[in-house]
C-alpha cells in the first residue's frame, strides 16, 4: 500500500511540476507554440525515459488527475452563465456552427482513415478527437475503440487548436467574439477553450458552450 501511495504521489507531483514549469516557460517566451500542456507532456516523457520509470507506475498518479477532468469541464458553466444574454441572442448560430464543425471533424477523420486504409478500430478511436476528453473516452470505449489512441488524438487536437487559433483568427480577420469562440470550442474542446478565455470572456463563454454542444452532437 505504501509503495502504491508513493507512486501515486510521484506521478501527481511530476505532472503538476511539469505543467507549472511549462507555464513559466510560456510566460518567459510569450509564444503560442510554448503551450504549457505540450511542454509538460514532453518533460514527463523525458523523465520517464531517462530514469526508466514504467508508465504503469506513473499512471498511478495520473489517475488522480483524471478524476478531476469532469468537474473541471463543468466549471466552465460559470463563464457561460455570465454571458447568458449573448448566448440567448446567438442560440441559432451557435447550434448551426457546432453542428457543421462537428460534422466536418467527423467526416475528415473518416475520409483520412479510408485514404490511409486504417482499420475500423482507428475510425472509432479518432472520430471523437475534437470533443473533451471525458466524453471522447466514453465514445471510444462504447465503440470498442483504442482509448489511449483517442486520448492522444484529443490532446494533440486541443494543443494545435490552442496554438494556431489566435493566428487563424487574425488571418481570417474574425472580429466577432462569438464566432471566434464557437470555432475554437467546436474544434479544440477544453484545451482550446483555455486559449479562448485568454482572448476574452465572451470568446471563453462561447467556446465553453460550443465544446459541450459538439460533444453531444458527436455522441449522437
Amino acid at each position: 500500500m505504501g509503495e502504491l501511495t508513493s507512486m501515486a504521489l510521484f506521478g501527481l507531483g511530476l505532472s503538476l511540476g511539469a505543467f507549472e514549469l511549462g507555464k513559466l516557460i510560456q510566460k518567459k517566451c510569450k509564444n503560442p507554440a510554448a503551450n504549457p500542456l505540450l511542454i509538460a507532456i514532453v518533460l514527463v516523457i523525458a523523465v520517464l525515459q531517462i530514469f526508466h520509470i514504467p508508465y504503469e507506475d506513473y499512471e498511478e498518479g495520473g489517475k488522480l488527475i483524471s478524476i478531476f477532468l469532469g468537474p473541471a469541464t463543468i466549471c466552465l458553466a460559470v463563464t457561460v452563465y455570465r454571458q447568458g444574454r449573448i448566448l440567448k441572442a446567438n442560440v441559432l448560430p451557435i447550434l448551426v456552427g457546432t453542428a457543421v464543425g462537428s460534422a466536418a471533424s467527423i467526416l475528415t477523420v473518416i475520409g483520412l482513415c479510408y485514404l490511409f486504409r486504417l482499420d475500423q478500430v482507428f475510425h472509432v478511436s479518432l472520430i471523437p478527437k475534437s470533443v473533451t476528453t471525458p466524453i471522447a473516452m466514453e465514445i471510444s470505449r462504447a465503440q470498442n475503440g483504442i482509448v489511449p489512441v483517442t486520448v492522444a488524438a484529443v490532446v494533440l487536437t486541443g494543443i494545435l487548436g490552442a496554438i494556431i487559433s489566435p493566428l487563424l483568427i487574425r488571418v481570417c480577420r474574425i472580429k466577432n467574439p462569438v464566432t471566434a469562440g464557437v470555432a475554437i470550442g467546436t474544434s479544440s474542446h477544453v484545451i482550446g477553450t483555455s486559449k479562448a478565455v485568454e482572448l476574452g470572456e465572451v470568446e471563453g463563454a462561447m467556446s465553453s458552450i460550443s465544446l459541450v454542444m459538439s460533444g453531444i452532437i458527436t455522441v449522437i
